[in-house]
């Protein structure tokens, strides 16, 4: 059974309680929950804390999540355990392991991710280091009985994460690889659709193939400027032809994506909002989540 929620990242003026309030009264069925560590964001979107792992309370917050009729999809927290500095990386993937520790305390089954990447050498160059970071990571998380899923954003949208981006996990071709170095029922994805909008890569075949894999589900919508890419092409920041947006407003054919995840997948469904369009305070934001939440009643009943 799929189950709507949100990504609780695009309300970070609000404590976890006001969080789950909110998601309780617009009758949404789970909320994935941003645990990075407190402290400045590197980027947008992250540094979000509402649960913080290395002060975790388990019992108040499965007081709040009943009171509220809410559930927790996964934890998040989307570094890049492979950075060029080692040093830095190894701040990420200690605190991933904290993370994983508190899913297992707290009974949530999933932690999203990214794999990360030097994002100034090739795929090939990356592996090494790759398997050498997760192999391990993965046996961690099999250890404490989490899944992990990677969001296969490419994060190649600015000059600090250019040509290369700073996500591994970003295209079939390379999910392939990883799974088959890397065989654990443990290790997988959480699906964007909107990421492939640019990427031109079908959506609906990559379910299919990588079903057995799919642990969780970001819903955000992109659009393509036409205008952007026949002045700039597609070796340009993607940014510069592309636009995230709300479900609905982009580009994502809504009707095909769930009538192939009907298919292959139960489980949540969390909107992911970085459309600039709604950012303007708090108020419009929550708004967005209810009209994402509205148009994506359609196919998802609770």
């Amino acid at each position: 059974m799929l189950r709507l929620g949100f990504v609780t990242a695009i309300l970070p003026d609000l404590s976890f309680e006001e969080v789950i309030a909110f998601a309780g009264q617009e009758k949404f069925a789970c909320v994935e929950v941003m645990c990075w560590p407190k402290g400045k964001a590197e980027r947008r979107y992250a540094g979000v804390t509402h649960i913080d792992v290395l002060n975790l309370d388990a019992a108040a917050v499965h007081d709040t999540l009943a009171k509220n009729g809410v559930t927790i999809s996964g934890l998040g927290y989307y570094p890049n355990p492979l950075a060029p500095d080692e040093a830095e990386a190894a701040v990420y993937v200690e605190h991933l392991k904290a993370v994983i520790k508190a899913a297992e305390q707290l009974q949530v089954p999933v932690v999203n991710t990214f794999i990360g990447r030097d994002w100034t050498r090739s795929i090939d160059d990356n592996w090494p280091r790759f398997l050498a970071t997760w192999r391990p990571l993965i046996t961690f998380a099999e250890d404490h009985g989490i899944k992990i899923g990677i969001e296969n954003c490419p994060m190649s949208f600015s000059k600090d994460e250019w040509p290369g981006g700073k996500n591994l996990a970003i295209t079939p071709a390379i999910w392939r690889r990883m799974f088959n170095d890397i065989p654990s029922p443990n290790f997988g994805l959480n699906f964007d659709p909107s990421h492939f909008v640019w990427q031109q890569i079908d959506s609906a075949k990559a379910m299919r193939e990588f079903k057995m894999h799919l642990f969780h589900m970001h819903a955000k919508d992109a659009r393509l400027d036409v205008d952007g890419l026949n002045e700039h092409g597609v070796l340009a920041f993607p940014l510069l032809y592309h636009t995230p947006k709300l479900p609905g407003m982009g580009d994502v054919n809504w009707t095909s994506f769930f009538s192939t995840l009907s298919e292959v997948y139960n489980g949540p469904v969390c909107i992911e909002v970085e459309d600039r369009a709604y950012e303007g305070s708090l108020d419009a934001r929550k708004e967005s989540l209810r009209i994402s939440r509205n148009f994506l009643r359609q196919f998802i009943a609770s």
